[in-house]
């Protein structure tokens, strides 16, 4: 397996690619924008665009949906049955998926926005705008943020240490050095009372 990472000016987003040694059928995550250089990774290495795993439909994730479409047949995957007006399939949270021999498990993390999905293929995780190095995601309000630090320490923080993470936006980092030195996670604590009742039917759900 092989993994191909491309950054977009355009929004300055990530997109990743993962395909087998040697070309063939590929998955696509998060393209936020198809562009020349993109396109060229795709093709030189010999891939086929044939899955594409969508973190969360904000616009910076999803946007070059549409010129994909025109150029590969590829499945969309998601939290939704919906992204962007394109029909896709729903993933199940903490199901095991096999993509042609790559297995991938969607894991559902609350607060950046209702359709969340993280992904992890082997030791990496794809964090979409949950996590990224030295911060968590943006939030609508405390309630919100306070929902997403519970969420990342539940579902996100017990995985190994080793857990290579790579986000929608900003550089790669390592699950280890975020539990060190992230400072939104050792403030995760401080959550405001205002968000407790809310953060209680997060948990009632999450059991």
């Amino acid at each position: 397996m092989k993994l191909f990472f491309h950054f977009a000016v355009v929004g300055f987003s990530n997109t990743y690619l993962i395909g087998p040694e040697g070309g063939g059928n590929a998955i696509l995550i998060d393209p936020g924008v198809m562009d020349v250089e993109l396109l060229d990774m795709i093709e030189s290495n010999g891939y086929y665009v044939r899955y594409i795993l969508v973190t969360h439909s904000h616009e910076s994730h999803v946007k070059g949906l549409g010129t994909i479409g025109k150029i590969y047949d590829a499945e969309i995957y998601g939290k939704h049955p919906v992204v962007l007006g394109r029909s896709a399939h729903v993933l199940e949270d903490g199901k095991e998926y096999d993509f042609e021999g790559i297995k991938v498990v969607p894991i559902d993390v609350k607060g950046h926005s209702g359709d969340h999905l993280v992904y992890r293929i082997e030791n990496m995780l794809f964090t979409g705008d949950i996590l990224a190095a030295g911060r968590i995601g943006s939030s609508e309000g405390a309630v919100e943020r306070a929902i997403m630090l519970k969420s990342i320490q539940k579902r996100i923080l017990p995985l190994p240490d080793y857990m290579l993470i790579f986000p929608g936006h900003g550089s790669p980092t390592t699950l280890k050095t975020e539990k060190l030195f992230n400072p939104d996670l050792r403030l995760g604590s401080q959550v405001p009372s205002t968000a407790e009742g809310e953060l209680g039917s997060v948990r009632e759900e999450e059991r």
